[in-house]
C-alpha cells in the first residue's frame, strides 16, 4: 500500500525543491533531467515510511545524488542518449542595465561554463565535487551514495578539484563583447551588409534550430546575407543573456516568441551564432517578457 506523506513532510519537501533541483542540475547539466530527478525523489518519499527518516534534507540529498549518479553512469554506457535536447536547456535572462542584473547573469555564466568542465569528470568525481564543493555535503554522506569510505570519497573529490582547477574557464562577457553584439543587431535590423561583414569573423558559424532540424551556415558573406532577413516580422526585441552569452530575443507582432539568438565573440568579432526559431523548442525554454 502506498504511503502518503504528512502535510508537514510535503511542506518540507517543497521547501527543499529548489535546492534539490540545483543539485541535480549541477550534477547532470540538464534542466529537464534535473526536474525528472526531483520528481523521482518525491515519488520515493511518497513510498517511504517517514518515521524512518531522521533528517529529511539529508535523506533527499542522498536520494537525488543516487538517482543522478545512476543517470550519469547510464549516459556513459549509452552516449547516444546524452543531451538530446540541448536547446531546451538554454537559460535566457534579461541583459538590461543596471549592474545588479548583470552581476546575477555573470554568476550564472560562470556556473554554466563550469558545467562544460564537469563533463570531463567521471560520474563519481562529478558527484563528489558538486555535492562537497558546491553544496557542502559531508564526505561521509557522499561516500554512502558512492559506496566508498569517507577517506576514499575525499580523494575522489580532491582529484576532481584538481582537474577543474587545471581547466581554463571562460570569463563572463565584457563590455566589448556586448558592443559587438549591439553592432550586429543594428546592422542586421538596418540591412547594412557592409557593417555586418565588419563584425563577423570570416569563418563564422551560424547554427539555426528550425522546426525541420538544425541548419548550419559557414562564412561571413553567407551569414551576413541571411542576417538581413532578421528584421522581417519582428515587432519587439530585447537584449538577453543566453547561457551567460550576450544575445537577443525577438517576438512577432502577436506577442509570440520568434527567436532566441546567442553570440560567441573572439577578439572583437563574432565567430559563432546560435539561433532557436523552432516554436516547440522555444516553448520549452523559460523566456523573459518583452520590454
Amino acid at each position: 500500500m502506498t504511503a502518503h506523506p504528512s502535510g508537514l513532510v510535503t511542506e518540507a519537501f517543497e521547501a527543499q525543491r529548489d535546492r534539490l533541483r540545483a543539485v541535480a542540475y549541477r550534477v547532470l547539466g540538464s534542466h529537464a533531467d534535473a526536474e525528472d530527478v526531483v520528481q523521482e525523489a518525491w515519488m520515493r518519499l511518497v513510498r517511504q515510511d517517514e518515521a524512518t527518516i531522521g533528517n529529511l534534507a539529508g535523506w533527499l540529498t542522498t536520494v537525488v545524488g543516487r538517482i543522478s549518479l545512476d543517470l550519469l553512469r547510464s549516459r556513459q554506457a549509452h552516449p547516444e542518449t546524452v543531451y538530446g535536447q540541448e536547446s531546451t536547456d538554454l537559460v535566457v535572462t534579461p541583459a538590461d542595465d543596471p549592474a545588479p542584473d548583470e552581476q546575477v547573469a555573470l554568476a550564472e555564466s560562470v556556473g554554466l561554463a563550469l558545467l562544460v568542465v564537469l563533463d570531463s569528470l567521471t560520474p563519481s568525481e562529478r558527484l563528489a565535487f558538486v555535492l562537497h564543493d558546491m553544496f557542502a555535503v559531508p564526505f561521509r554522506e557522499i561516500g554512502q551514495i558512492l559506496g566508498k569510505s569517507a577517506d576514499a570519497t575525499k580523494m575522489i573529490a580532491s582529484r576532481a578539484r584538481r582537474k577543474v582547477q587545471a581547466t581554463d574557464r571562460p570569463a563572463g562577457p565584457g563590455r566589448e563583447h556586448r558592443e559587438v553584439v549591439q553592432a550586429f543587431r543594428a546592422a542586421a535590423l538596418g540591412g547594412d551588409f557592409e557593417a555586418l561583414l565588419r563584425v563577423l569573423d570570416p569563418n563564422v558559424k551560424l547554427t539555426v534550430d528550425t522546426p525541420d532540424g538544425v541548419v548550419v551556415t559557414l562564412g561571413a558573406t553567407e551569414v551576413a546575407a541571411g542576417a538581413r532577413r532578421f528584421s522581417g516580422e519582428v515587432a519587439r526585441h530585447r537584449p538577453v543573456l543566453v547561457n551567460g552569452i550576450p544575445g537577443h530575443m525577438s517576438w512577432r507582432p502577436d506577442g509570440t516568441p520568434l527567436s532566441v539568438i546567442a553570440f560567441t565573440v573572439t577578439e572583437g568579432r563574432i565567430t559563432g551564432i546560435h539561433i532557436v526559431i523552432d516554436p516547440a523548442k522555444l516553448a520549452w525554454i523559460q523566456l523573459p517578457a518583452p520590454d
